[in-house]
C-alpha cells in the first residue's frame, strides 16, 4: 500500500533483520496511477492531484532519510526496470533477500490463487509495457500535478 514507507523505522526496530524493498515508479506515472485507483480506505491523499504530489514528495524525502540512517537495509527497485528486465530484477530482489531464484517468480501470472490487490487484473497477465506511459494520454489535464511535483516531476 502507498503508506507502508512511513513505518520503516518501526519495522526496523521490531524486525532489525528485515529487508525493505522500495518499489518506485516514475513520479507522474505513480501519481496518476494512484489518482485513478479507487482505494478502499486510508488513501484520502489520492483524491486530489496536488495532494498526491505533496504525498509523493514527502515519500521521496522520507526514503532519502531511511537510505541515510539504514544503509543497506532498503533495496530500491524501479518499476520501469522491472518491466524492461523482469528476470534480472527478480534475481536482484531475491538476492537482496537471500532467497534462491525459482522460475515461478517470473511466471506469477500462472497462479490460480486468490489475488486481493488493486492490481489483481494485471497479475493475471505477464508483465506488459502499455501502462508505463498511460498518464501521457491525460497530460493536458495533469499540469497541476506536474507543477505540484516541481523538481520531482
Amino acid at each position: 500500500m502507498p503508506n507502508n514507507f512511513r513505518h520503516i523505522g518501526l519495522i526496523h526496530l521490531i524486525l532489525p533483520n528485515a529487508k525493505v524493498i522500495d518499489a518506485r515508479r516514475e513520479p507522474m506515472a505513480c501519481c496518476f496511477s494512484n489518482f485513478k485507483q479507487l482505494f478502499a480506505s486510508g488513501q484520502e491523499f489520492t483524491y486530489g492531484l496536488e495532494d498526491i504530489a505533496r504525498y509523493y514528495r514527502s515519500y521521496v524525502e522520507l526514503m532519502n532519510h531511511w537510505d541515510a540512517v539504514l544503509p543497506g537495509k532498503i533495496l530500491r527497485v524501479q518499476h520501469e526496470d522491472v518491466v524492461e528486465d523482469l528476470e534480472g530484477s527478480v534475481r536482484r530482489i531475491l538476492d537482496f533477500c537471500g532467497v534462491e531464484f525459482q522460475a515461478p517468480c517470473v511466471e506469477f501470472h500462472k497462479t490460480e490463487r486468490s489475488i486481493r490487490t488493486a492490481s489483481s487484473e494485471q497479475v493475471r497477465r505477464p508483465i506488459f509495457k502499455e501502462g508505463l506511459d498511460q498518464w501521457r494520454n491525460f497530460e493536458p489535464w495533469l499540469e497541476p500535478l506536474r507543477t505540484a511535483l516541481g523538481t520531482f516531476a
